[in-house]
């Protein structure tokens, strides 16, 4: 069973995530709601997949962009999934282009999250 690590500022938006990821059966390892807490999260947990808002708070000057260069550069073949919303296309392509897989836009079918998931896996 695939492990996912699901970030995102919005409690809601995790928990949604995290609901149609369990109801395909895939288990969430862990939650974080800033980048700063995912890259030490995805330290512990070694997810096989990361979901990760692109727009958050920056900590310590770490966004969501900034969280998937640093995981990449610890581990250059983490599986990373953005969630945007409408009208951030740029910060999707520079998100893809720092090491991201594939992205997800909000407001986003169950259908879509798995189909990118599955497909990011190679399942």
């Amino acid at each position: 069973m695939a492990k996912v690590l699901v970030v995102d500022d919005a409690l809601f938006m995790r928990k949604m995530l995290s609901d149609i990821l369990k109801k395909d059966g895939i288990e969430i390892c862990g939650e974080a709601e800033n980048g700063k807490d995912a890259i030490q999260k995805y330290q512990e947990s070694k997810p096989d997949l990361v979901t990760m808002d692109i727009v958050m708070p920056k900590i310590d000057e770490i966004d969501g962009i900034g969280a998937v260069k640093e995981i990449i550069r610890i581990d250059p073949q983490a599986k990373i999934i953005m969630i945007s919303a409408m009208g951030q296309h740029s910060l999707v392509v520079e998100a893809i282009q720092a090491g991201a897989k594939d992205f997800v836009t909000k407001p986003f079918q169950s259908s879509r999250v798995i189909e990118a998931v599955k497909r990011v896996l190679g399942g």
